[in-house]
C-alpha cells in the first residue's frame, strides 16, 4: 500500500535549521575570559550527553522558565569544572543572553527556501525540539518564525524527544496524522529513530549540502 500525501514538514532546530556561529567552547571562553576552548569544549559534550532531558513536570509559566535556567546553569558549571577552568560571577548570565540572540545563531543554507517551498507546495510547517523558551525569539531574529506554524518545546509536550508525546502533540496542532508528515533532523535517535517511532517519515539532514534540496521529498 502506498504511503498517504504529505501534508507537513516538521524540522528540528539546532543542527538542522539553524547553526551556531562559533563552537561552544570559544564562546564559554571569550565570553567567561577563562577555560581553553577545546578543554571546554570537549566537557560541554560530556555534560550535555549525561544530562536528563529538559523536563519539567507541574510546572509552567515562569516556574518552568526558571528551571530551564537553572538546568543549564548547572550545566554550565559542570562544563568549567570539568575543564578546571573558573566561572567567574555574571559569566552565566552574559552566556545566557548570548544564546537568545541571532547573535550566537545563523540560519542553516537553504533552510528559508524549504520551508518557504514547503508551504509554496500546501504544506503545513513546525518545529519540534528539545530547546528551552528562548527559541521563538531566536527563530524570530533569523526570519525562521514566520515560516513556521508551529514550534512544539518540551515545556509544551511535558515530554522531549525522542519520546512520541512531543512529536504527537506536534501532529494535533497541525491537524495531520503521522504518516502524513515528514520530519528532518539531525540526531539517529532523537530525530530520526524518534520520528520514526512515532509514525512519521523522517530525513536525516546530513545527507543534503542544502536544505532546499529536500524539497524534492515534499514532492513525494
Amino acid at each position: 500500500m502506498s504511503a498517504p500525501p504529505l501534508r507537513a514538514l516538521l524540522v528540528d532546530a539546532v543542527g538542522t535549521v539553524i547553526h551556531l556561529r562559533e563552537p561552544v567552547g570559544v564562546t564559554y571562553a571569550r565570553l567567561a575570559g577563562s577555560g581553553e576552548p577545546a578543554a571546554l569544549q570537549a566537557a560541554f559534550v560530556a555534560a550535555l550527553r549525561g544530562r536528563p532531558a529538559m523536563v519539567f513536570p507541574g510546572l509552567a509559566g515562569d516556574a518552568l522558565r526558571a528551571a530551564e535556567r537553572a538546568w543549564w546553569r548547572e550545566l554550565v558549571s559542570a562544563v568549567f569544572a570539568a575543564a578546571g577552568a573558573a566561572l567567574p560571577a555574571g559569566a552565566f548570565d552574559r552566556l545566557w543572553a548570548h544564546y537568545a540572540g541571532a547573535g550566537a545563531w545563523a540560519a542553516a543554507p537553504g533552510a528559508h527556501a524549504l520551508l518557504r517551498g514547503a508551504r509554496q507546495r500546501g504544506l503545513r510547517t513546525g518545529m519540534v525540539s528539545n530547546f528551552d523558551h528562548r527559541l521563538p525569539a531566536v527563530l524570530a531574529a533569523l526570519e525562521l518564525a514566520p515560516l513556521l506554524d508551529v514550534v512544539v518545546l518540551p515545556a509544551d509536550a511535558g515530554a522531549a524527544k525522542p519520546a512520541a508525546p512531543i512529536f504527537a502533540l506536534a501532529l494535533a496542532r497541525l491537524g495531520v496524522a503521522a504518516g502524513e508528515a515528514l520530519y528532518v533532523g539531525d540526531d539517529a535517535e532523537d530525530d530520526i529513530a524518534g520520528a520514526r517511532a512515532a509514525g512519521l517519515r523522517a530525513v536525516d539532514v546530513a545527507r543534503v549540502g542544502d536544505l532546499g534540496a529536500l524539497l524534492a521529498e515534499c514532492d513525494g
